[in-house]
């Protein structure tokens, strides 16, 4: 009885959670990237402790901690991240390396699902997830995407609204509208 109701509401939360982190990460970005430096350190410190306790191969580890070292470097420019700049690809192709030795490493150890699903939940994906959603928070204040009337007097009249959006929160206003769309005041 509840598969049907989960199986339909389940992408609307998650596209809903999704639209808020999107939110967030535009509004405090200074705030994100913080965050973003601690999750990387604790997934540091997770990949060491791997290492020295439970003897996780030393290739997969520096791999690991190589592609954390990657992502310090796309921190730096924070939130504009070029999708062209070597530290970006680079971090895409570690990320599909990552995936390929963790699946070679759990195919041939025995893990319980559960530590392996934390090692990918915290290893492997937490970090790039974050970048992912957060790559619209600098589109909006660059200098290509300033609309022409974006001066104090057409602010006034249009009462501080926020103009259009790019990116990803494009899309998820997108399906927010599709799925649940918003009433219009009439005049």
């Amino acid at each position: 009885m509840h598969a049907p109701y989960n199986a339909a509401w389940d992408p609307t939360n998650n596209a809903a959670g999704l639209y808020y982190l999107a939110e967030l990460i535009e509004e405090y970005t200074v705030s994100t990237s913080r965050i973003i430096k601690y999750m990387i350190m604790f997934s540091t410190a997770v990949l060491v402790g791997l290492y020295l306790f439970e003897g996780f191969p030393t290739l997969m580890i520096g791999v690991g901690l190589f592609t954390n070292l990657v992502y310090f470097g796309l921190l730096q420019t924070f939130p504009y991240i070029m999708l062209t700049s070597p530290n970006f690809i680079l971090s895409c192709a570690l990320v599909v390396v990552n995936h390929y030795m963790a699946f070679q490493y759990f195919a041939e150890e025995y893990y319980p699902f559960s530590e392996v699903l934390a090692y990918f939940t915290i290893c492997l994906w937490v970090i790039p997830f974050s970048f992912f959603v957060s790559l619209s928070a600098g589109e909006n204040v660059l200098p290509s995407t300033v609309q022409q009337g974006d001066d104090v007097v057409s602010n006034y009249f249009t009462k501080g609204k926020r103009g259009k959006r790019s990116g990803i929160l494009l899309i998820f206003s997108f399906l927010k509208e599709a799925v649940l769309p918003s009433r219009q005041k009439m005049y």
